[in-house]
């Protein structure tokens, strides 16, 4: 009976525009690496604040992905 394998992989990611860039940008830079992504599940969002103002967007991501 043919089954597959995931992995699973701890990522993190930060954008100057959202939180949306910042998973955008992750998965970007883990697609150029890793074959077979098949999910991310956003596990923490976190802003950096500077003089009182958000600076920056900083997602942490599970990345899933089949081994070949």
């Amino acid at each position: 009976m043919p089954g597959s394998v995931a992995r699973v992989t701890e990522i993190s990611a930060r954008s100057e525009t959202g939180f949306e860039d910042a998973v955008k940008v992750a998965l970007d830079r883990a697609g150029s690496t890793l074959r077979g992504i098949t999910s991310a599940y956003v596990k923490d969002q976190v802003v950096e604040v500077e003089n009182g103002a958000i600076s920056a967007y900083r997602v942490h991501l599970l990345v899933t992905f089949v081994l070949e």
